[in-house]
């Protein structure tokens, strides 16, 4: 909450000075600080005052007797006509302002907005050209297959079935029940419903598929 106060007060937007010269003064009538149907000090005095320009105080006073808060009079000074429409110019200014204060804050979220974009669309991009890249250097995808029952394998260790001489597959693991076996040695033994997972271009799939549903040689 503290960082958000901060962030608002960071992002108000300061009204020219003649404007904020004029909701002052709107605000000193609405709060009778000076009454209705009394006469103003004069441009000189106000300018001494705000420390302005003749210039700025004159373009204030048009502001307010435009919204007929006061007239001014030539040659007679300035007349404060209305404190109810000192308090709606009051009113009216604060919500302009929470206007433009909001419009500012959208600008910068979509500004935001636009460069979160720009960066999403770089890391995709970043994320397409690396897994190409990847693909293209790593030919060799994982493979499973299930040893099925009465399979050659069955009760043979890798060493002894020269798996990887026979199949050009590498076995990266072994799925036995409700455990994983990593980098299983050479004399890791084979059972049935062993799920072998193993390493190799698309052509050993064949390879493996037909060494393993091979039946032993005594029952060929």
């Amino acid at each position: 909450m503290k960082s958000e106060m901060v962030f608002i007060m960071k992002e108000k937007i300061n009204p020219p000075v003649y404007s904020q010269i004029a909701l002052d003064i709107a605000l000193r009538i609405s709060r009778e600080e000076l009454k209705e149907n009394t006469k103003i000090y004069g441009r000189s005095v106000m300018s001494s005052e705000y420390g302005v320009s003749p210039e700025t105080i004159r373009r204030a006073l048009k502001l307010l007797e435009d919204m007929g808060i006061v007239e001014v009079r030539k040659n007679s000074g300035v007349v404060i006509l209305s404190v109810e429409k000192a308090k709606e110019f009051a009113l009216r200014f604060s919500e302009q302002n929470d206007i433009r204060l909001i419009e500012r804050k959208l600008r910068k979220l979509l500004e935001q907005q636009h460069e979160l974009s720009e960066q999403i669309r770089e890391m995709v991009s970043h994320l397409v050209r690396t897994s190409e890249k990847f693909s293209k250097s790593n030919p060799f995808q994982n493979y499973e297959i299930d040893i099925p029952a009465n399979s050659q394998v069955i009760g043979k260790s890798l060493l002894e079935l020269k798996f990887w001489q026979k199949t050009s597959a590498t076995i990266i693991a072994i799925r036995r029940k409700d455990k994983v076996i990593l980098s299983p040695g050479p004399y890791a033994v084979l059972t049935e419903d062993d799920t072998l997972i193993f390493v190799g271009d698309i052509s050993t799939i064949e390879t493996v598929t037909k060494y393993i549903m091979q039946p032993p040689l005594d029952q060929e």
